[in-house]
């Protein structure tokens, strides 16, 4: 048997349902440091100009995973959805990026 779906908005409410209880803050967190092999590749599109694709997919996968923890973490506090939710990013070495994903936890009426 497989959990139901936590749903995840950015908006302070889901329509067309009401909110119980605030749970607590759900969150996500992950830090990915850059790869020698993907940096020589992006260091040569540098030169040429244009989108870095493999910064582009790199972040893109660190986002979903983030959002996974995020509802995972979220399931665990007996969740139904997430509102407010946002990403946050920052630096915490050179060449190493923090993405967090979080969200106001709720039960849904």
């Amino acid at each position: 048997m497989t959990a139901p779906a936590i749903i995840v908005t950015m908006s302070d409410s889901v329509p067309g349902r009401q909110m119980g209880d605030v749970l607590g803050i759900a969150r996500g967190s992950v830090v990915r440091a850059r790869f020698f092999g993907r940096d020589f590749v992006a260091g040569l599109r540098n030169l040429v100009g244009g989108e870095v694709n493999e910064y582009t997919d790199l972040m893109a996968q660190t986002r979903e995973q983030a959002m996974a923890r995020m509802i995972a973490h979220a399931a665990e506090l007996g969740a139904d959805a997430v509102v407010t939710f946002r990403f946050s990013t920052s630096t915490i070495t050179e060449g190493a990026a923090e993405i967090l994903a979080y969200g106001t936890a709720v039960k849904l009426t």
